[in-house]
């Protein structure tokens, strides 16, 4: 079963690249309104892949351990790569693979050090007020230096401030899955979901997608494990390892920004 669980989550892998890809090249071929977006079969047929990636994400995790599944789905960026490439009509460079390895092995060693936390979870309306506040904040101050740096630096604020923004609906998830139903949390959750994704379409729209695929990579996980921390009451990773873990994923991802090239698709 458990090489079973990793063919499956490889799969999941493979298909969030796919959508993320496809998501990217119509985001990048103009202004990236949602509007405009929703009318585009390929960025339709990309939501309909990273659906189904996260669909069996879930799978994966009912047959196989943890260990076996998370570092599976790192891989998604590798994946992501190539296809990108391909749908721009060209080939990934080694030194842009060589980096995207790089960021992979990073969050693989972060996502195996944080600490399993058994029981349910919960959080009180006050703390679900800060989470969106803390969340929302932050990707208003990301966004906002996204306007003043350059274009690897746009896409990677813009991206991170996309991945605190899902970190924060993750939370907001593993409460209404296993602390208990609750309305309000519910009618919530749609805010900081639509909110990410609008982020994550500017952030494609600036071309590098290299960059802006593993900065959220990077800042999701990472915030989801925050908020657990400061709300949850969960434990953090502790020694210098997940510390060189977190610099090994972000050096990848300065590395990406020098080696992937700007790609636009005309419109």
């Amino acid at each position: 079963m458990t090489v079973l669980a990793a063919a499956v989550a490889l799969a999941g892998s493979l298909f969030f690249a796919l959508g993320a890809a496809f998501q990217q090249f119509e985001a990048a071929s103009g202004k990236p309104s949602m509007r405009a977006l929703l009318r585009k079969p390929r960025w339709l047929l990309g939501g309909l892949a990273i659906l189904a990636g996260g669909a069996l994400h879930i799978v994966a995790l009912g047959l196989g351990p943890l260990t076996v599944v998370q570092p599976m789905g790192v891989a998604s960026l590798l994946f992501a790569l190539p296809i990108a490439a391909a749908l721009h009509g060209r080939r990934p460079a080694r030194q842009e693979l060589v980096a995207a390895a790089v960021v992979a092995i990073g969050l693989i060693g972060l996502v195996m050090m944080v600490p399993a936390h058994a029981g349910p979870v919960s959080f009180t309306p006050r703390e679900a007020v800060i989470l969106l506040g803390v969340s929302g904040i932050a990707a208003v101050l990301l966004w906002a230096g996204s306007r003043v740096t350059g274009l690897a630096g746009r896409a990677a604020l813009l991206a991170t401030s996309s991945g605190v923004l899902y970190g924060a609906t993750a939370t907001l998830v593993r409460v209404l899955v296993d602390g208990g139903w609750n309305w309000w949390y519910a009618l919530a959750l749609p805010i900081p979901a639509f909110l990410a994704l609008m982020m994550l379409q500017r952030a494609y729209a600036v071309g590098h997608f290299g960059v802006s695929f593993a900065s959220l990579q990077i800042a999701d996980p990472l915030t989801a494990v925050a908020f657990g921390a400061l709300l949850l009451g969960e434990p953090l990773p502790s020694g210098i390892l997940p510390i060189l873990a977190a610099a090994l994923a972000a050096g990848g991802t300065f590395a990406l920004a020098r080696t992937t090239p700007l790609e636009r698709t005309p419109s």
